[in-house]
């Protein structure tokens, strides 16, 4: 016990004081290089992590650049190929154009685009391929228009560098704006993509277009939507747009607002085109007389909306060829952008017209003309149109885009569904005879 007891309380006062000293002066030596040591771990640590996340944004940035769709010496070749006119030389409709299309891969898109390339312009088309529809169809599009010499670039208009990039290689003299979010009922599930097509990426285009050399004269589809809740019929472009009844509508008139924006403050030239229910060959899934057709043939029953007090509904079915008449009437007579390097030299045209054929029909009418071309019976289940945007007429007063385009529609209802069915059938290998066909 004493041996234990001199171990801890020495008999010299001075020997505690100097062996305590000692022991907290190495026990301030380990912590303080314990802490330097932690500190200097901690600053290797830092600087690791910094390096990881510099070298792994450097590899992103450089992954993104190498597997962009676009850029570089043979693509540029490829669009500006694709962009010069080939009309013959002397030729009494001029030069020829060089035209941006938006949306290319899209219904109307695809129809303009060979439209133009036919008669000798020269045409760029830009798509992103969405997966708002079967995008196997857009694809197909696109080899149809590659067949036909259209270049189309995948890519989305809200990308400014690239829409910089095609300026900077070709020198557009117009744009067919084609590209957006379609769709009434879709708005319901997805409001966001409107907002991100329709109001941002017409921006993004737009901001390319002023800043352009030469700036570009633009046409572009608004909708017969703006017209909403207007029962005054037919449609005028002097009525009232006040009053969408869907965010689709809202955002197209948000448009018509925006481009005006543009035409005042820096002299673009704008045409705003109000497509009124296009349909035919190559057309959209999500349109009722694509799915009517689709269920038709699979034996399927098709939901016929009714509008209140059991009134049938009715549209102003428009063929794609004359919409596209429509839009190529508005390119050949749209005056030039006055602005340079962003800034307006002198006021620019800005002009609205309605593109419909005049000629609302029932839906009860269409589908007993789609039974008659598709030789079998639908079966219908009418319903109470519920609240979900959709308008229970539109009819287009079409006097102004007669006037000033020379816009004549040609192709009734009839007529037309009779194109869209041999479309039908020869695009999906559908065998008369058989409920079943290949999709």
């Amino acid at each position: 016990m004493r041996v234990l007891e001199d171990d801890l309380f020495p008999s010299t006062p001075g020997k505690v004081k100097i062996e305590r000293a000692g022991n907290m002066n190495r026990q301030l030596h380990r912590c303080f290089a314990s802490t330097s040591t932690m500190f200097l771990w901690a600053l290797f640590l830092v600087a690791m992590t910094a390096s990881y996340l510099s070298f792994q944004s450097f590899v992103d940035t450089s992954s993104k650049y190498f597997a962009a769709s676009w850029g570089g010496m043979h693509w540029e070749r490829q669009i500006r190929a694709s962009a010069a006119p080939r009309r013959p030389p002397g030729s009494a409709a001029g030069a020829g154009m060089s035209v941006l299309v938006t949306g290319a891969a899209g219904f109307v898109g695809t129809h303009c685009s060979l439209a133009l390339r036919k008669r000798g312009d020269g045409v760029v088309g830009i798509d992103n391929f969405n997966a708002y529809y079967d995008p196997s169809l857009k694809k197909a599009r696109k080899a149809l228009l590659s067949s036909h010499g259209v270049f189309v670039v995948e890519g989305d208009i809200n990308d400014g560098r690239l829409l910089a990039k095609l300026f900077d290689v070709v020198p557009f003299t117009h744009v067919l704006h084609l590209a957006a979010q379609a769709g009434v009922r879709y708005a319901m599930e997805n409001p966001a993509s409107y907002v991100h097509s329709n109001i941002a990426g017409l921006v993004t285009l737009l901001e390319a277009c002023k800043d352009a050399d030469p700036q570009p004269a633009i046409v572009w589809a608004s909708s017969s939507s703006v017209y909403g809740l207007n029962d005054k019929v037919p449609f005028s472009e002097r009525d009232r747009t006040d009053q969408p009844a869907s965010l689709y509508a809202a955002t197209k008139k948000a448009g018509e607002e925006i481009t005006h924006t543009y035409n005042h403050i820096y002299g673009l030239s704008i045409t705003g085109l109000r497509f009124f229910t296009v349909y035919g060959p190559w057309g959209r899934p999500d349109m009722a007389y694509f799915s009517f057709t689709r269920n038709i043939l699979q034996g399927k029953p098709i939901t016929v909306y009714r509008g209140k007090d059991h009134v049938d509904l009715a549209r102003d079915f428009t063929y794609i060829d004359d919409i596209v008449k429509g839009c190529l009437g508005s390119l050949d007579t749209a005056g030039k952008s006055t602005g340079t390097g962003g800034k307006k030299r002198g006021p620019a045209p800005y002009r609205i017209f309605n593109l419909g054929n005049t000629s609302p029909v029932t839906v009860p009418n269409l589908v007993s003309i789609l039974e008659k071309h598709l030789r079998v019976k639908a079966k219908k289940n009418v319903v109470e149109m519920p609240g979900n945007g959709d308008v229970p007429f539109t009819h287009a007063n079409i006097s102004l885009a007669r006037e000033q385009l020379g816009y004549k529609p040609t192709t009734n209802l009839d007529v037309g569904l009779k194109k869209f069915v041999k479309w039908y059938l020869s695009y999906y290998g559908y065998t008369r005879g058989s409920k079943n066909f290949r999709q």
